[in-house]
């Protein structure tokens, strides 16, 4: 859905615009190429491997500024004098195919290789920690709420039950050997974003990030969010909605809704039959777009 998010991004050629999810660097050139010479244009990653990829891609061009970090730190990364100057800031959440690709970060139950997931070399917990260390309550927590995956017991007593799990292949077994084989690829997919999740803190990180976007954005800058589990989505929603995550909007004495954005698309925006057939990882994406408004903060 590029053409979808440049559409809700892109109000200022010559604006400040975040891209917080750089990666291999396609969103990040693609804004490049709609700004003007004046435009400016903020990528954010912690992933070096990342970064050297996508400063190649991108090539030299003086509207191009890395911010090396976590995006829930965006106050922090970005210069205090942009800061309720953005024009737009766009968020493509969660894992790279770059990274899914690199077997020895260990993201893909496809892929043979260490039980890693750190998204960046910035975090001491990896996901060996998590499927070796964590108590069995810990582990099917997790794997039933970030997962949403009803045999979260049978799963977490079988990795306890497989211990040590040294790489991906090890965790893989340890999940099929007690899941419906006709589910199988669903349940691995489910319990590997699941410990990706934890590892990566990724929804306390989604709502920093949500919320110092109040921050930074200038009145009637956009915020286009690009989920792909109902986790993030359920969280992007309520923030747009009201700006607060309990979706509960305020309203002041006289009855007036006290949300700091207006919704631009008033329905979740999903990718067409023909983007899917093109793209099957495309097939769980949902965009929501929202603009700041007066009184949305500073």
């Amino acid at each position: 859905m590029l053409r979808e998010c440049l559409d809700g991004l892109i109000t200022q050629p010559d604006g400040i615009y975040i891209d917080g999810t750089l990666g291999g660097g396609g969103h990040s050139k693609a804004i490049l190429d709609q700004l003007s010479a004046n435009g400016t244009l903020f990528s954010v990653d912690q992933d070096d491997e990342a970064i050297a990829a996508a400063t190649a891609y991108i090539g030299e061009d003086n509207r191009f500024n890395i911010l090396k970090g976590n995006f829930g730190y965006l106050t922090t990364l970005l210069p205090p004098q942009y800061h309720g100057q953005v024009a737009g800031i766009l968020l493509d959440l969660g894992v790279s195919t770059h990274q899914i690709k690199a077997g020895d970060r260990g993201f893909s139950f496809q892929e043979d290789g260490p039980l890693d997931m750190r998204m960046g070399n910035m975090t001491g917990l990896t996901a060996y920690e998590v499927v070796n260390n964590y108590e069995y309550e810990q582990l099917r927590d997790i794997i039933f709420h970030y997962g949403e995956e009803k045999a979260s017991r049978r799963i977490a007593r079988s990795i306890i039950d497989h211990r040590p799990v040294e790489t991906t292949r090890d965790l893989r077994k340890a999940i099929t050997e007690v899941v419906n084989p006709k589910f199988e690829v669903k349940s691995l997919a489910r319990v590997f974003q699941a410990i990706r999740i934890e590892v990566n803190q990724e929804l306390e990180v989604l709502k920093d990030v949500l919320a110092q976007s109040l921050e930074v954005l200038q009145e009637g800058g956009r915020l286009v969010v690009m989920s792909y589990h109902s986790l993030e989505d359920r969280l992007v929603k309520r923030f747009l909605k009201a700006g607060n995550f309990e979706g509960k909007v305020e309203k002041d004495f006289y009855g007036n809704n006290l949300s700091p954005f207006r919704l631009i698309n008033k329905q979740v925006i999903i990718p067409s039959d023909q983007e899917v057939a093109q793209n099957p990882a495309a097939r769980s994406a949902k965009l929501r777009i929202a603009e700041k408004i007066n009184g949305g903060g500073s």
